[in-house]
Formats: C-alpha cells, structure tokens, sequence
C-alpha cells in the first residue's frame, strides 16, 4: 500500500510544482476540448434552437435519434474518424491522422449528438413559448429561433459546459485517432492510462487528481447555473 500513499505524494508534488510535462498534457487537453466543443456547438446549438421552435411530423424519431447517437460508443467514433482520416480513407491526403486535429475531429462528432439531443429537449420544454411573442413582433422563423436562444442562454451554456466535460474525459476515441504522441497528442486520459500500464503513478495521479478537480468544476458550474434558471 504504500506505493499508493507515495504516488499520491509525487502526484500532489508534480502539480504545485507546475511541472512540465504535466503542464503540457493538461493545457493540450483543454485546449482541444474547447476546440472540439466550441465548434460542434457554433453549428449544432443555432439548428437544433431553430427546429425544436415548432412542433413537427417526426420529432419523436429525432428526438430517439439523437439519443440513441449520444449513447454510441466512444470507440466507435473513433473508428470511423480513423478509417476517414487513415492514409487511404477519404481525407488521407491531408494527413490528419495522429494530429491534434484528429482529436479536434473526433471529440467533435462525439460530443455533437449530446448537444443537439440536449438543446433540442431545452427549446422544446422553454423555448416554444417566446414562439407567440416572436408572431406578435412580427418576427420570422430566424429572428423567433434568436430571441428563443437568447432567453435560453444560461440552458444553452449548460448543454455547452455538459459537452466539453464528455469530451475531455474521452479517451477510447482519442487514443485511437491521436496515437498519444508525448509533446503533440498525448491528453490527459490517454496519459493516466499509459502511465498506469507503465506503472509511473505519481503522472497518472497527479492528472487523475486535475481531471477530477476539473469536473467538480465543470459540475458545480452547471449546477449553479441550473438552480439559476430555476
């Protein structure tokens, strides 16, 4: 046990410490979350905002589409992000494969079905009531769909702040499409996971410990935000 109590004590060295690599995997990490999410959110939140206004033929099935692609497995993503981006896929010619953009790119389509099911359920629960305000106005469909997302934007920053946690703790896809290349691609996941194959705990722990402290961050935001709006 005491192998636990002293890679508990590096871990907690290496982060006051500011170390290095350290350092570097957790900002890499953010970064490409941030990335991945504020991309499939600039164009999944304005269209899923606009078609959840009105009630339509066929909501239900979207609405267990999206569900059913927000419970794909991560691995699953990845493969597919793989065979596109693999020298002889489709787009292999811009070598993306083992780039952060290849994370970008699949931490993107995974978290995509996420913010489409949960801004879609948002509007349709609070936003179809600004539809009648929109019509007294004078407004059409668009200028409808953007007063509705600018009532619901603490509920559009949830679904946002909701996606960038499952991206950053993603780690299946991310393995598979980034390689874990130390200094290019190496994320935290994927670091606590070949750390702890290598036995080098204090590394795993200390990004174990950032990654936890992360949610707790990410969480009490969302739930803040939440008892905001209620």
């Amino acid at each position: 046990m005491t192998y636990i109590w002293d890679g508990i004590k590096e871990g907690v060295y290496l982060i006051f410490s500011l170390d290095r690599e350290l350092l570097g995997i957790v900002l890499l990490s953010l970064a490409v979350s941030s990335a991945a999410t504020l991309i499939s959110s600039a164009v999944t939140v304005p269209v899923f905002v606009f078609v959840g206004m009105r009630k339509f033929r066929g909501e239900k099935v979207l609405t267990r589409l999206c569900n059913a692609f927000m419970s794909s497995p991560s691995i699953l993503v990845g493969l597919l992000v793989a065979l596109i981006l693999a020298r002889r896929g489709p787009l292999g010619a811009l070598q993306l494969m083992y780039t952060k953009t290849a994370i970008i790119i699949a931490q993107a389509v995974l978290v995509t079905p996420l913010i489409a099911a949960l801004t879609y359920e948002r509007v349709k629960a609070h936003g179809r009531k600004y539809a009648p305000l929109g019509k007294t106005l004078g407004a059409n469909r668009i200028q409808t769909a953007l007063l509705a997302g600018s009532q619901l934007r603490n509920d559009i920053l949830i679904v946002v702040i909701t996606a960038f946690s499952r991206a950053v703790s993603e780690v299946g896809a991310v393995m598979m499409v980034g390689g874990n290349i130390r200094g290019k691609t190496r994320v935290m996941t994927t670091a606590i996971a070949m750390s702890n194959s290598k036995g080098e705990y204090s590394l795993a722990i200390a990004l174990g410990i950032v990654l936890l402290a992360t949610s707790v961050v990410i969480n009490f935001v969302v739930h803040s935000l939440f008892a905001k709006n209620n």
